[in-house]
Order: C-alpha cells, then sequence, then structure tokens
C-alpha cells in the first residue's frame, strides 16, 4: 500500500513520534493506523526503558480539586529537565494522574514500597480465609500469589488502572510519556484528601 504524506503527518500529530518512525510504523502496519499506533506504542516503550534509569530531579508541584470540593490531591512529578517540566503536554499528565488519585485513592506508589508487615498481615488474611478450604499447600500458596497481585494492583498507583481508559496502567501512560518526551518521568510522592476522612 502506498504511504502518503499526508497519513504520516495525521499519525505523528496522534502520536508525536517522528515522521520516520511514523512512516516505517504505517508500512509495517499496511497503512492501518491504529496498528500503526500500536507499533509505535511497543518501540516507544522499549525505548522509554532505556531512559527510566535516568534521575529526574526537576519537575512540578501539581493539585487537583474534585468539583464538589470534597476530594483534593498534591502531587509531585519529577523529570529530569526544566525545559520539560513547563510543557502542557507534562503537566496535563500530572492533572491526569491527580485526577486518578483522586478517584481511585492509592496507598502506595508501586509495591516497593509496602513494608514487609503490611504484606505479611494480607498474606495472614489470605491463609486464614482458605484455611478451610482442604486445597493443597501448593495450591493455596499460588492463590495466596494471586490474591497479593490484586492487592498490588487495587493500592500502588503505577499498577492501577487509569480510571478513563481501563487498557492502560498509570506505569503505560508514564512509559508514554518518557517515550514521547525524552526524559525519564517519575512520580515522586502525592497526598490525598478527602474531607471528614
Amino acid at each position: 500500500m502506498e504511504i502518503s504524506a499526508k497519513m504520516v503527518k495525521e499519525l505523528r500529530d496522534q502520536t508525536g513520534a517522528g515522521m520516520m518512525d511514523c512512516k516505517k510504523a504505517l508500512v509495517e502496519a499496511d497503512g492501518d493506523v491504529e496498528k500503526a499506533k500500536d507499533v509505535l506504542r511497543k518501540r516507544g516503550l522499549s525505548k522509554a526503558n532505556k531512559k527510566i534509569g535516568r534521575i529526574a530531579e526537576n519537575g512540578v508541584i501539581i493539585d487537583y480539586i474534585h468539583f464538589n470540593n470534597r476530594v483534593g490531591v498534591m502531587l509531585e512529578l519529577n523529570c529530569e529537565t526544566d525545559f520539560v517540566a513547563r510543557t502542557d503536554e507534562f503537566k496535563e499528565l500530572g492533572r491526569n494522574i491527580c485526577k486518578h488519585i483522586a478517584m481511585e485513592n492509592p496507598k502506595y506508589i508501586s509495591r516497593e514500597e509496602i513494608d514487609s508487615e503490611t504484606l505479611e498481615k494480607e498474606k495472614e488474611i489470605y491463609k486464614a480465609q482458605l484455611a478451610d478450604s482442604g486445597k493443597p499447600e501448593k495450591v493455596v500458596n499460588k492463590i495466596i500469589e494471586g490474591k497479593l497481585e490484586k492487592f498490588y494492583s487495587e493500592n500502588c498507583l503505577m499498577e492501577q488502572k487509569y480510571f478513563l481508559d481501563d487498557s492502560r496502567t498509570i506505569d503505560d501512560m508514564i512509559k508514554e510519556a518518557i517515550s514521547k518526551m525524552g526524559e525519564n518521568i517519575s512520580v515522586r510522592r502525592f497526598v490525598r484528601f478527602e474531607l471528614g476522612h
């Protein structure tokens, strides 16, 4: 299929990827724009993974107050340079994460942040729930592992599915932003306030 300059420009406008990357993705996807987006996302995520180790010391503090004035969030979102920190795209990412935190109420940024005492307590609860199941220990341990994974996905910001698009996690959104902006981006901390809590 012939890949026109118009198709390349449209894909570039929608993804922010480079012209050559867009053209290659469209060729690989036989001109299908949606498939080309997936190709770019996969490539971008592998590039993003290389940038994750870099130090992100710049950034912004972003706040969000829910329309009912009963929930508020403050977030520190970091990147590598002041230049990226000032872009609308970076601030928009921060606002979207703030709204997500307001709606989904994560307790931690990532699973690495959870102390061993909390994890042990969760495991004890799961063991007690399965005590009378009569299942072999191997099976019980597998079930406990599955319940822990669910616990992480419900309580860790990076593993939660984005509240407006459950095909992506917050981690996916940040990796996409890293591949677009070319810098490491990380959530340093957040605090969520809810009236009466």
